[in-house]
């Protein structure tokens, strides 16, 4: 799925990892957050994006608490949201491979900064893990409150 909203080069820009979208998925702390940032993909003012290896992590995560039936449900879900997916290509996986050398964190949450640094995108998330990426790899994170 990829859609294009509002003006490329005008609006803010932000990635978004597991954390955020379950987070979204399941009303848990940092919904708001997110609802807010959909509402303005919606308008045109701003765009939100996420790498399909995020996306895989969700999809795992609600498969092993709900079963598949659910994973059809939230992928439908997610399908309809004004969000970019955005395929981990060369270019992306040789990023995310370059920051998991630096940072003790999962491969997954690599691709999130990475798709981060190449959109010139904030971050968004509550995952704690990504303290250890912040520090070292030049990106932008908004922490969900918990």
């Amino acid at each position: 799925m990829q859609k294009t909203i509002g003006n490329p080069s005008s609006t803010a820009a932000y990635v978004l990892d597991s954390y955020a979208i379950m987070a979204y998925l399941e009303a848990e702390h940092g919904s708001e957050r997110i609802c807010s940032l959909l509402e303005a993909a919606i308008n045109g003012d701003c765009r939100l994006f996420m790498c399909i290896i995020n996306l895989g992590e969700v999809v795992y995560i609600v498969e092993r608490k709900r079963g598949l039936p659910k994973v059809q449900e939230v992928l439908a879900r997610i399908e309809e949201l004004p969000i970019e997916i955005v395929d981990a290509d060369r270019k992306l996986t040789l990023a995310a491979a370059h920051i998991k050398k630096d940072c003790p964190v999962a491969y997954a949450d690599c691709f999130a900064a990475a798709l981060a640094q190449s959109r010139n995108a904030v971050l968004i998330t509550g995952d704690p893990e990504f303290r250890k990426i912040e520090a070292s790899c030049n990106i932008t994170i908004e922490w969900l409150a918990k």
